[in-house]
């Protein structure tokens, strides 16, 4: 019972939701995407700031007016060892000027172990990102990885898929194209 109770509080799965928001989005809620758990409505998400391969500093707002996937992960998680190549693919057939995927390392090591990480992978299309205090992901409400967060343009949270998935599937794809549609 502990287990199911602790699996439930730590995904913020819901049991069923009544609004037209999620509900729109609950028939695009199969295949990968059928852990994805919507909110009842979109909800604000707080900023805070990562790092990039230049070791500069960005932020979550930078990217106000894009739809987001940001998606926590670190070089010894192994499911997200398999789930980002699925992230670079998605990122590279439908990341532009209205979409971004955010894969934050969140790596205690630094860049460098981020950066060697995508080189061995061959990560191209994601721009390597880290935050190796990790308050970006326990500030989001992360407590396990991988985790990811779709935001809609206005920077709000649509929902959160924990675990891994394959995020460049057709029903994947349909949810992101969805949120982008109606950003």
């Amino acid at each position: 019972f502990l287990s199911l109770l602790f699996l439930l509080t730590f995904t913020g799965l819901v049991t069923g939701t009544s609004t037209a928001f999620s509900e729109n989005l609950s028939a695009l809620l199969t295949g990968e995407m059928q852990n994805f758990a919507p909110n009842d409505t979109p909800r604000p998400f707080k900023d805070f700031t990562f790092l990039n391969a230049a070791g500069k500093e960005e932020r979550i707002s930078d990217y106000k007016g894009k739809v987001l996937l940001v998606n926590f992960w670190a070089t010894w998680c192994a499911p997200c060892r398999k789930e980002m190549p699925s992230l670079d693919r998605l990122q590279g057939e439908l990341g532009g000027d209205d979409f971004e995927v955010l894969a934050i390392g969140q790596d205690l090591q630094g860049m460098d172990k981020v950066t060697s990480f995508f080189e061995k992978l061959g990560i191209k299309n994601l721009a390597a990102l880290n935050d190796k205090t990790v308050k970006s992901g326990r500030s989001s409400g992360v407590f396990g990885l991988p985790a990811s967060i779709l935001l809609n343009a206005d920077g709000d949270e649509i929902g959160r898929l924990v675990g891994p998935a394959e995020w460049d599937t057709p029903e994947a794809k349909a949810l992101i194209r969805h949120v982008m549609s109606e950003s």
